[in-house]
């Protein structure tokens, strides 16, 4: 019996379920005793694993992200993104430069270099290495821009929901995955979406999730077909799903932090300060109000 399952982000392509959920399990059981609530068992807990799916293709000697510089990152999607980071980031951290005149620099030839050495600068990815976060920008766009992939990482979340499963847990990207593979399944039984550092709110994601999002009084969320949700709300239990979004103020990449101006005001949102691992999946899930929010969702069993 899965009660809870867990959707990742982006860069755990070297990764495996079982070893996520060797972090995360942990974790999510001291946000639920930080919330005073109770731990789920182990067996009660699982992860949605799509990592493999961004892994090149092995070689003879040696199996790595491969050694991506600026000149890979990508005119259009991948450019966008990266600014788009950029921005944010100066916006929040001081030792950041701003991005003035992003629009004229996006033209330039040297724009992702002088981008990728702004964000270098900033606490939020002092720690990560310029290779890896441009394989980061390119899992973004090829998962909202290839249709089989898509498909498949979205499948590999269906996949791991049944009928005993009432929280859905999606942090980075995972938070998109996890909100399309809901809209794909009509009268699927999960009680609580708890979105964890998600980018759902930049309009370059927004803009391009399948289903497009549709309002409607019952709730902000999970569409079936032409935008509306399905089932439509009723007499009986409530079928939407209660969303809460869990964000940093210093995450960039939770760019958006308010959801509720595109979903719509049932969206709960929560602020949590996860000090310098501000995008961190442990981080969040360690905090008081993720685990308030995955308790609810059981407590509607």
């Amino acid at each position: 019996m899965t009660r809870v399952v867990g959707v990742h982000g982006v860069g755990k392509q070297l990764m495996g379920s079982e070893m996520l959920r060797s972090d995360w399990f942990p974790a999510l059981s001291d946000g639920l005793r930080h919330a005073g609530r109770q731990a789920v068992p182990c067996s009660d807990f699982t992860m949605a694993f799509y990592g493999d799916l961004f892994r090149p293709p092995g070689r003879t000697l040696a199996v790595s992200d491969p050694m991506f510089t600026a000149s890979d990152v990508a005119d259009g999607f991948e450019l966008d993104l990266l600014l788009a980071w950029w921005q944010h980031a100066a916006d929040i951290d001081p030792a950041v430069p701003p991005a003035t005149g992003s629009t004229t620099l996006a033209r330039s030839p040297r724009a992702a270099q002088t981008a990728l050495r702004a964000l270098q600068r900033s606490r939020f990815f002092a720690d990560v290495s310029l290779r890896a976060l441009v394989f980061d920008l390119k899992q973004v766009r090829r998962y909202l821009l290839d249709d089989d992939l898509r498909t498949a990482a979205r499948e590999r979340v269906q996949e791991q929901i049944g009928p005993d499963t009432h929280v859905l847990i999606g942090h980075s990207l995972g938070s998109v995955l996890a909100y399309e593979a809901l809209c794909a399944m009509p009268g699927h039984p999960v009680k609580a979406l708890v979105t964890l550092g998600s980018p759902l709110g930049m309009r370059m994601v927004f803009d391009r999730l399948l289903p497009r999002p549709g309002d409607w009084p019952g709730g902000p969320l999970l569409s079936d077909r032409a935008g509306r949700p399905n089932p439509e709300p009723g007499p009986g239990p409530d079928p939407a799903p209660r969303w809460t979004n869990i964000v940093d103020e210093g995450d960039v990449v939770a760019a958006v932090k308010d959801l509720s101006l595109l979903f719509g005001p049932s969206l709960e949102g929560k602020v949590v300060h996860n000090s310098s691992h501000a995008h961190e999946a442990t981080a969040y899930l360690t905090a008081a109000d993720t685990g308030s929010a995955v308790a609810e969702g059981l407590r509607r069993d």
